[in-house]
């Protein structure tokens, strides 16, 4: 069944949002993908599976504690990498910048809170490709018939992943660099997605 995802029109310069829309797949995890891998090849669970297992619930901690504080502290977070966003960029709040206007400005919230919740889908599942089933096919493809620049876009991502990973740096559940390698994952492969495709720059 035909699901339509959330409007992708951030840093829109016009105001007009259009939904992508795809069949929604089935969302996997890291377990299931391992097991379906060797029960597709009939093999047993071996040494390296074994250690892929390991690692993935020695990071289950991590993992919940940083999903659990996205779902506690979205909104803030969201604000906080916008406002960092504005402070390295304020032409994007003046006349004739794509956050302009408070319509656009919401919009623009609106859809860092999307990349944010679809990175903690990805960052509990330990599972980076469904942000390309569900995010990032298509996107390119809608960003560049509207004229979208992604720069700003890939930019509060990465300021998104910033504020997570300090807020749990202050908790000491995991030092930097545990924390850019597991937390910053879904993040990244975001960045690097929209960075990759066709779209002119800001």
């Amino acid at each position: 069944m035909a699901k339509i995802l959330p409007p992708t029109g951030i840093w829109l310069e016009s105001e007009c949002y259009v939904p992508l829309q795809c069949v929604d797949p089935p969302m996997r995890d890291a377990i299931g993908q391992l097991i379906s891998r060797y029960d597709q090849l009939g093999r047993y669970l071996d040494r390296d599976a074994a250690d892929r297992l390991n690692a993935y619930f020695g990071e289950s901690a991590l993992r919940l504690a940083a999903v659990e504080l996205i779902n506690r502290e979205a909104a803030s977070i969201v604000r906080e990498a916008s406002q960092r966003l504005w402070l390295e960029d304020p032409e994007l709040i003046l006349p004739g910048g794509n956050a302009y206007t408070t319509r656009r400005l919401a919009a623009c919230l609106r859809d860092m809170d999307y990349f944010l919740r679809y990175a903690s889908y990805a960052l509990i599942s330990d599972d980076v490709t469904m942000l390309d089933e569900r995010v990032l096919n298509g996107l390119d493809d809608t960003y560049k018939s509207l004229g979208v620049p992604t720069g700003p876009t890939v930019r509060s991502i990465a300021l998104l992943a910033e504020v997570v990973c300090e807020q749990l740096l202050q908790d000491g559940l995991a030092d930097q660099g545990t924390l850019q390698t597991v937390v910053g994952a879904p993040f990244n492969h975001l960045c690097r997605g929209l960075a990759t495709s066709n779209v002119r720059a800001r």
